[in-house]
């Protein structure tokens, strides 16, 4: 009988589409990169999605992210991104957190079984953090590095932490996890493609934020060290890979 997972269960059989089905994975992070991962990750049938992020959306997220809509402006993007995944899959469990990830909302948010963690945080202290204690656990987890500044699909790539190049991103993480003892053992999505310098710099939201909540933000634009310009294509490449990888991950699993 056909079903939303038809052609799913043509290319990786009844087991397979069992596997996801039965299947847990969190997301942290649902700006272009995650939101991305976010709705890949639904779309195969995944049977358990939680997923974090603090912030509201922004009128310049319509630019890049799935949940960045006419409507959707100033809502909180976990539960209107919660509310779409239910939309794609309502026999899903979707858990969303309106939390910022840190050292403290760490045991909440990674409590539970997680077969997979998918990192599209931007933030270097709660990347780290979430790398080191996700290490610590034993909990599977990819994570993305610089998506921002980049235009080209074909350099993109997935390897370990350790063997990055070019990657401004890549280059900080492993200086700061390997003060953290770690050196290898991270799966990360990343780009061979050099930075590229933004051209318009006063186009950048540090100084004139119109979040239509900006008052209600832990940290809003005017907190951020930098800005970085982006568009959809890069962030969303990195977030479908970070699914694809977690997906064959799941479906590998002894």
């Amino acid at each position: 009988m056909l079903h939303r997972f038809s052609r799913t269960e043509l290319l990786v059989g009844t087991e397979g589409l069992d596997r996801l089905r039965n299947s847990s994975v969190t997301i942290f992070g649902l700006g272009g990169v995650g939101s991305f991962a976010a709705e890949a990750i639904c779309r195969a049938g995944v049977g358990r999605i939680t997923i974090v992020d603090f912030d509201d959306i922004c009128l310049t997220n319509v630019n890049r992210q799935l949940h960045a809509l006419e409507g959707t402006v100033g809502k909180g993007k976990s539960r209107t991104m919660a509310d779409r995944l239910r939309s794609i899959n309502p026999a899903a469990e979707i858990i969303p957190h309106r939390e910022f990830y840190s050292e403290d909302s760490s045991d909440l948010l990674l409590a539970g079984d997680h077969d997979c963690v998918l990192d599209a945080i931007d933030h270097f202290t709660s990347k780290i953090h979430l790398m080191a204690r996700c290490r610590s656990m034993g909990i599977p987890i990819i994570s993305s590095m610089g998506a921002a500044m980049k235009l080209d699909p074909t350099l993109v790539r997935v390897d370990d932490i350790s063997r990055t190049t070019v990657c401004r991103m890549a280059r900080s993480v492993r200086k700061l996890l390997k003060k953290e003892g770690i050196t290898e053992g991270i799966t990360v999505v990343y780009s061979l493609e050099e930075f590229r310098k933004p051209q318009t710099p006063d186009a950048a939201c540090g100084s004139s934020c119109i979040c239509p909540n900006r008052g209600d933000q832990a940290f809003s634009c005017e907190h951020r060290r930098v800005v970085l310009g982006s568009m959809m294509t890069i962030p969303a490449l990195f977030g479908i890979t970070m699914a694809g990888v977690a997906i064959n991950r799941i479906l590998q699993a002894p």
